[in-house]
């Protein structure tokens, strides 16, 4: 079985290595695609080194430019790709253009998608990853969801449950791989900027990230984030910063004034595993980041996310995490809980992590063997007439399961209700009391 792999970015690398590892470590073909999104050595080639991964089959070499012309660069090159290669699913994963144009390369030449990290939603259509999240979605075969939350969300769009899987999230699969990787590196293998500030024998580490437009775009937004940084004078503030967001700081006279901040550490951007060091060794974090929020909770990092929605809600509600946005004191607020008061930064650094215990890759190669072993991998067109039905709701008043449910009345159930709770329908979910929604076949 050949199983192709689109990646763009630095993320997508770092999150599909468990993914990768599983493949050869079940037997099967592994087709690596390399978008060059992320085009210097630094954010992509090496990554691959690093992480003891295969260096990808093809580089499509894309580099930067506007959404539509990278986007259909990709497309043009997955295509052709994949209509050589012929691979047997391709998967994707998260919300990069990587993702939308591998998903509908793809599913346009009727080979299935297998969407990792489905279902998120920030319900910000003003950000372009989650078009393409949503885009995505619409592509893919196969759902392969970190959390229920997640799994609701697609069921409440229309998506069959028999094609969603709760998997966990692959980010606590890789934060756990790579770690130790990275902790049995020598000093001398650590980023120079690391072994200069000396980040072994320091105490009191915030590592702050900061790139996502609706941040260092607006210099309202940069000069009350780094109002909080310089109140802040205790701890040590680590910051690789991103090219572009010093851009903007400059652009805006902002940057000479945290530059002369003792305690700002700002620093190039540095490695993966580099990174997973600064953060594993963070009192707490700083971050707009997506991903980062995934990797504080695994690594029991206490997150203020300099945003005012987020994709990963599971970790706000698990406790892990808070929403912070760009309000100088909210941010104060927050920081000043984690230091001061040692239940709230105990119970922010022992919060349940939502995304699981590190098997993602291997459920999702469970899933992908089972179809192809029962013959349900193929996308074909239909032989049959088209089966008509009907959307009904129902309060069962018995004990019985949603797989006992559905054979009993030739119905497939999309979502249920206990109350003002939603339910994520599990074939084993009793439904005795709840309001069903379902589709009658009958």
């Amino acid at each position: 079985m050949k199983i192709a792999i689109v990646l763009g970015t630095r993320p997508e690398i770092i999150k599909m290595a468990s993914v990768m590892d599983e493949i050869k470590n079940r037997g099967q073909e592994l087709l690596l695609i390399h978008t060059g999104q992320h085009y210097d050595k630094e954010m992509s080639e090496q990554f691959f080194i690093d992480l003891k991964l295969p260096v990808p089959d093809y580089n499509i070499n894309v580099g930067s430019g506007s959404h539509g012309k990278q986007t259909g660069k990709m497309m043009d090159g997955i295509e052709e790709v994949i209509l050589k290669e012929k691979p047997d699913i391709v998967l994707v994963q998260g919300d990069t253009n990587a993702v939308l144009a591998g998903a509908l390369v793809a599913s346009k030449l009727h080979i299935p998608v297998g969407h990792v990290e489905a279902g998120l939603r920030s319900f910000d259509e003003t950000m372009p990853e989650e078009i393409n999240r949503l885009g995505a979605d619409v592509c893919s075969k196969f759902y392969f969801v970190p959390t229920e939350e997640s799994a609701i969300n697609l069921a409440m769009e229309g998506i069959s449950r028999k094609r969603i899987f709760i998997t966990g999230n692959t980010v606590v699969d890789a934060c756990f791989r790579n770690l130790k990787i990275s902790e049995a590196r020598p000093l001398e293998d650590y980023d120079k900027s690391l072994a200069d500030i000396d980040i072994d024998n320091m105490d009191n580490i915030v590592a702050l990230t900061m790139h996502r437009a609706e941040t260092v775009d607006v210099k309202e937004r940069l000069e009350n984030v780094i109002g909080a940084l310089e109140e802040l004078s205790e701890m040590n503030i680590i910051f690789p910063i991103h090219p572009r967001t010093k851009k903007m700081m400059e652009n805006f006279g902002l940057f000479d004034k945290l530059n002369n901040m003792e305690h700002v550490h700002i620093i190039k951007p540095v490695g993966y595993l580099d990174f997973l060091l600064l953060l594993s060794k963070s009192t707490f974090i700083l971050t707009d980041s997506g991903g980062l929020q995934e990797e504080a909770i695994t690594l029991d990092v206490p997150a203020l996310t300099l945003r005012y929605n987020t994709e990963r809600p599971e970790t706000v509600t698990a406790g892990g995490n808070i929403l912070v946005g760009s309000d100088k004191e909210v941010i104060l607020e927050n920081a000043r809980k984690i230091l001061d008061d040692a239940e709230f930064a105990n119970k922010m650094r022992s919060a349940k992590n939502p995304y699981g215990v590190g098997e993602a890759a291997k459920v999702m190669l469970d899933v992908i063997l089972e179809a192809e072993e029962k013959d349900e991998l193929a996308i074909r067109p239909p032989d049959a007439v088209m089966a008509t039905f009907t959307r009904k709701s129902r309060v069962p008043d018995k004990d019985i399961t949603v797989s006992e449910f559905e054979g009993e009345n030739n119905a497939l159930v999309k979502i249920a209700f206990e109350g003002e709770d939603v339910k994520f329908p599990y074939d084993d979910l009793n439904l005795n009391g709840l309001t069903v929604i379902y589709e009658d076949y009958s």
